[in-house]
């Protein structure tokens, strides 16, 4: 049994005319959702039987909306990628997941066999006789979301029906949700984020409302757009809503229906949190925490004025009751409160592991006391039952809540024909949050007369076509050497130092 598809349908016959999707030009009533998913799920089960993964290319429109839902009817694993994917990592990931089906909504720019726009149209607005569907259930795999990777070649995290279940219900019944509310819908579908306002807004029989790239990218636009949405229920990053602050109207007086934020994907600093409740003093303003690994999140904590005036540095949150979580030491002992070790997450939401992946899964994954567990890699301690973050174990980083692993912009800088060896490291600023990436980079010979600031602005022109725009690093500097540590690897622990005057 699918409780979530049950649920959509249910929206789809009690509010068959209210849109789930509203954009300007584009929009899907509950009832055109189930009808349209409907006739793609019985094409997409006739044609592909084998119940393994299928692609989904494209922005944020209906139709990937309508074709991730489909998708999940049929029986078979959504791969959500976004249409500003670069070429080379576009490649990979169709590779890697090694996807029975495509469905590109967007322009493809492989040569892959694809189902397009024109052939989605054509299926779905089809007449066809009704058929019995086998949805996704139980431990079968949702969505796979691929992620940064240290080779170079992007993982891809197995979310199951079960996993999303465990989250969904926790939206549902703990962020004080209100039947028929509009969502704001900024994250790409590839992006985990996505999820928390994707699901609990067609759970509640609310309207998914997209804000697109160009508009967040052009700031008087995303200014002028924001008004229009009418939103009801924030979901972002930090970093999102701290661009949105710098804008005197972004306030409860003129967005007097916006009522509920909700944040993940990266730290939240103090001052934005107490900059935002100045502003909608009468909101509910939910911190989070969780890898793409354990489902979204896993912990929250509504901010009051009382825990801000008690805390430097925010807490992530209370664990949600279904999952556990405990502070390790490197020997893996269970660390008491108030010490700091590695955060690691047990229980229902806890993914089964990489796709097609055994070695990365098991260094990251284990059993303990009879459950799915996930080492996160994250440093924290608890206090009384409230999660708190103390960075990274290891060279991965979060970046307007993007987690990148360093080591996969380094694989695709070395294979520049300019590059010999080349180390990324992050800038801190004094809220522990990552400022900038910087890319040190040492040259090979033929290279070595090039005017230095041009040579760093074509590598990035390079590199962004290789890597997402948000792995670019914002500086590059040509250097003569690398330090090494003593067992002969580039020591980025050292330039990490450097940067940070640390």
């Amino acid at each position: 049994m699918n409780t979530i598809l049950d649920t959509i349908k249910k929206w789809s016959i009690q509010t068959p005319n209210v849109l789930c999707f509203d954009d300007v030009e584009d929009k899907l009533s509950y009832a055109e959702l189930e009808k349209k998913s409907e006739i793609l799920a019985s094409y997409l089960q006739e044609h592909y039987p084998k119940r393994e993964g299928i692609v989904v290319y494209g922005g944020h429109t209906s139709e990937v909306l309508i074709s991730m839902i489909a998708c999940t009817k049929s029986g078979h694993a959504y791969i959500p990628v976004d249409q500003h994917t670069p070429d080379d990592r576009l490649n990979l990931i169709v590779e890697e997941s090694q996807a029975i089906a495509i469905i590109s909504l967007s322009p493809w720019p492989l040569a892959s066999t694809v189902i397009d726009l024109e052939q989605f149209t054509k299926i779905t607005t089809q007449a066809i006789e009704p058929v019995v569907l086998s949805p996704v259930v139980g431990d079968e795999i949702y969505y796979t979301i691929f992620t940064s990777g240290t080779t170079g070649k992007p993982k891809g995290v197995q979310i199951s029906f079960n996993n999303l279940k465990s989250y969904t219900d926790w939206m549902v019944s703990d962020f004080n949700l209100k039947t028929g509310q509009r969502f704001l819908c900024q994250a790409p579908f590839s992006f985990d984020l996505s999820v928390m306002d994707l699901y609990p807004a067609l759970l509640t029989g609310g309207a998914l409302i997209p804000l697109h790239k160009p508009e967040v990218d052009h700031f008087p636009t995303l200014f002028k757009r924001l008004p229009e949405l009418d939103l009801n229920v924030w979901v972002s990053t930090p970093s999102m809503v701290e661009i949105c602050l710098l804008s005197p109207d972004f306030s409860q007086e003129k967005l007097p229906n916006l009522i509920n934020f909700q944040f993940c994907g990266e730290e939240l600093p103090r001052p934005v949190a107490l900059k935002l409740m100045e502003r909608f003093p009468d909101a509910d303003i939910f911190n989070t925490y969780g890898p793409t690994e354990a489902t979204v999140a896993v912990t929250s904590v509504k901010l009051t004025e009382k825990l801000l005036e008690e805390v430097d540095r925010l807490p992530l949150g209370k664990v949600k009751s279904d999952t556990r979580l405990l502070i390790m030491s490197e020997e893996g002992k269970v660390l008491p409160d108030g010490e700091i070790g590695e955060i690691i997450i047990i229980g229902p939401p806890v993914s089964q592991g990489y796709f097609n992946n055994e070695e990365k899964t098991k260094e990251a994954f284990f059993t303990y006391e009879g459950d799915q567990a996930y080492r996160t890699g994250d440093a924290g301690l608890l206090k009384k039952g409230l999660l708190f973050y103390k960075g990274r174990l290891d060279f991965q980083v979060k970046w307007h809540g993007f987690r990148i692993e360093l080591g996969d912009i380094d694989h695709h800088l070395l294979a520049l024909e300019a590059v010999r060896s080349a180390c990324v490291v992050p800038k801190y600023n004094k809220l522990h949050k990552v400022q900038q990436l910087i890319a040190f980079v040492v040259v090979n010979d033929q290279f070595k007369d090039a005017d230095e600031k041009e040579l760093a602005k074509e590598l990035k022109q390079q590199l962004a076509q290789k890597v997402m725009e948000y792995m670019v690093p914002q500086k590059i500097d040509i250097v003569e050497s690398l330090p090494l540590s003593v067992n002969g690897k580039v020591d980025r622990k050292a330039l990490i130092g450097q940067v940070n005057n640390t």
